[in-house]
């Protein structure tokens, strides 16, 4: 009903009403974050994954955490899954998953920010300590009206942090604001140029620095002697080694996200890294489902080019015979453009493709998968040969779990660990995928009837 009135009400009318829920909603709960160290994690990838691993570094440190991103919320050490489809949930739920974080005893709050919740003032009545930046590529451009208003609304975080004197916490005195920000990205210094007490800035070996001058001193975080495998990866910061077990380049980069901001924090390298050598993976990022199968089950989020290209780099590494991908792309005002690009890219890396419903939202899912489905026939597949369109999801990934043999990788992306497939009127229909993948892997060997 929302979405429909709002095609009618100015945009300056619905911006009052973004602005004066955030406040409202902040003073219902007492202003709960000005009682927590607040950290915003945003970017275009790696968010959820970044958001995680810093609680599990100040976890390992021996912290009380608060978490909400796309996949997870946590409450001192309590997880549920997030079942509200929305990275960045609506005021009222936010203030107060804050106020139960101060309740519990929490210190610190880790909150994925979303680009499309920061234009909704959802950031509003939460003071940030620190924001961190992890990339930048073309994503929700039509949402947001082409990719300068994409980064300017990222670059609210930043600009906001100041806007707020530094807290007084108990035990720990001035809470300095802090700055993390991926050094490997061409827009890097946007970000960095934002007012801030300490900046850091990360990279991981065969990177350079981006040629440009921040105008306060900056701390850079380099991952050395990187080594990528088949089941994570492993390098050195300032001499001490870490291990993690997700794979590829870009959860090196996740890593030193988290550790920039441990060290922002004080905590120690050898903490930090007994930390992230626990975390075996995070819900729905490059997930296995192992149930004693011959081949191997991915799930992975990668909801656009960019990030798919990331896992494939990760999937290429591990010993394969052919790659099986389901795949599909959203509705709903979701970048149009980018579905063929994700077919093409399909049609290039995988074996056999197959293109199925994800998130139609209002718009006809049959269009939406012709439109990845012509990408994929522009890098070569045939239709029923090497690339299938089955509308039904769950049809599409027993298809392909059927068709593995022996050393096949069966890749799904398009939905991670989210809880549910979203159809016309905003219908949420429940879904788990690497529930079904489990139960369909299981079927199949016949550990069901």
């Amino acid at each position: 009903m929302f979405a429909v009135i709002k095609k009618f009400v100015p945009k300056p009318l619905l911006q009052l009403y973004h602005w004066a829920l955030a406040h409202l909603a902040a003073a219902w709960y007492a202003w709960p974050s000005r009682r927590l160290v607040v950290i915003g994690v945003t970017g275009t990838n790696g968010k959820t994954t970044v958001t995680n691993l810093i609680a599990r570094i100040l976890e390992e440190a021996g912290e009380k955490v608060g978490l909400t991103s796309t996949v997870n919320f946590r409450i001192a050490g309590q997880d549920v899954l997030n079942d509200k489809k929305m990275t960045m949930p609506g005021r009222f739920f936010l203030q107060k998953m804050l106020h139960r974080m101060v309740e519990a005893g929490c210190r610190y709050a880790v909150i994925e920010t979303s680009s499309q919740g920061l234009e909704q003032y959802r950031h509003l009545g939460i003071e940030y300590d620190v924001a961190v930046f992890t990339n930048l590529t073309p994503e929700h451009i039509e949402a947001h009206g082409g990719f300068a208003n994409y980064k300017n609304a990222k670059l609210k975080l930043f600009h906001h942090l100041a806007k707020h004197k530094r807290k007084v916490m108990p035990m720990r005195g001035d809470v300095k604001k802090t700055i993390v920000v991926n050094l490997e990205s061409e827009h890097a210094w946007d970000f960095l140029d934002a007012p801030a007490d300490k900046k850091y800035g990360f990279l991981a070996d065969g990177a350079e620095k981006p040629a440009g001058n921040v105008a306060w001193p900056m701390a850079i975080v380099k991952a050395l002697d990187v080594q990528l495998k088949p089941d994570g990866s492993s390098f050195v910061v300032r001499e001490t080694r870490f291990d993690v077990k997700m794979p590829g380049r870009y959860n090196v980069l996740n890593a030193m996200a988290a550790i920039s901001v441990g060290l922002s924090q004080g905590i120690p390298l050898e903490t930090m890294a007994k930390g992230l050598a626990k975390v075996d993976n995070v819900p729905g990022r490059f997930e296995r489902i192992e149930e004693g199968q011959d081949f191997a089950v991915i799930v992975d989020y990668a909801p656009e080019p960019e990030s798919l290209r990331q896992v494939y780099a990760a999937v290429e590494r591990l010993p394969h015979k052919r790659i099986i991908h389901v795949l599909g792309s959203a509705g709903g005002g979701r970048d149009v453009a980018r579905r063929p690009i994700l077919g093409k890219l399909a049609g290039e890396k995988a074996d056999i493709a197959i293109v199925t419903n994800e998130d139609p939202y209002d718009d006809e899912p049959r269009l939406i998968i012709e439109h990845v489905a012509a990408g994929a026939i522009q890098a070569g597949k045939k239709e029923e040969e090497t690339l299938f369109k089955i509308e039904d999801r769950r049809e599409a990934i027993e298809k392909a779990i059927g068709m593995a043999e022996t050393g096949d990788v069966v890749l799904l992306t398009g939905k991670g660990a989210e809880q549910a497939i979203v159809g016309r009127g905003g219908k949420m229909t429940p879904w788990d995928e690497r529930v079904v993948a489990r139960e369909l892997v299981r079927r199949r060997l016949g550990k069901l009837q």
